[in-house]
């Protein structure tokens, strides 16, 4: 039985993207979402644009397997070491999407009005073309495909626990977000596992 391809691909060209459901029971999300809310030391994202800091409503961490450097919007982290939920969550996530992973991008979004824009994971610290694992904690929020040329969009709600998994040449054709809504007041922690190459930190 082939536990990995069950799985719906929803986009319809040009890329994969698994929509894997909820993965982890109401009970366990709530437990993962209420660990993570407390233990993680979460700071305010931050990104240059024309030689500005901007800081941003939505809050983030970095974790791997080393400590590597991850740029992204013109800032770079450095991983810290896993904490004990933080792997458990990744071997849910490597058991249900049969792939594996070495970091993770946390990202903590306190209500519906925080979201984020347009854009495409394919930074050069990211393996080409490798699979992008995103789990869902908390509240309830619509994520967004759109096709870099014809333009088409595609939405899907992620639910609490749920698992989508991004791969294959999704970046390189398709821009995703989270749009932001005033209907959510409560809030909402996105993992994206994904895997760094080329570094060696020792």
């Amino acid at each position: 039985m082939d536990l990995f391809n069950s799985s719906p691909n929803i986009l319809p060209f040009d890329g994969e993207a698994n929509y894997h459901g909820p993965i982890l029971s109401l009970e366990k999300a709530g437990h993962y979402f209420e660990v993570l809310t407390d233990t993680i030391p979460w700071e305010y994202d931050r990104a240059v644009i024309y030689e500005k800091t901007v800081i941003t409503k939505r809050k983030v961490a970095w974790y791997g397997d080393r400590p590597y450097h991850y740029t992204y919007s013109n800032t770079t982290k450095y991983a810290l070491p896993w904490t004990e939920a933080l792997l458990e969550l990744k071997n849910y996530v490597q058991k249900s999407s049969g792939c594996t992973f070495n970091s993770c991008l946390l990202n903590l979004y306190p209500t519906g009005e925080t979201g984020m824009a347009w854009h495409s994971d394919a930074e050069r610290d990211l393996e080409k073309n490798g699979a992008i694992g995103s789990l869902s904690l908390g509240a309830l929020r619509r994520f967004s495909f759109k096709h870099k040329i014809t333009g088409q969009s595609i939405s899907i709600p992620l639910e609490q626990g749920s698992l989508l998994v991004m791969k294959g040449t999704t970046q390189s054709h398709w821009l995703h977000r989270l749009p932001p809504t005033k209907k959510v007041r409560t809030a909402r922690i996105n993992l994206t596992f994904r895997t760094v190459v080329g570094q060696n930190p020792g």
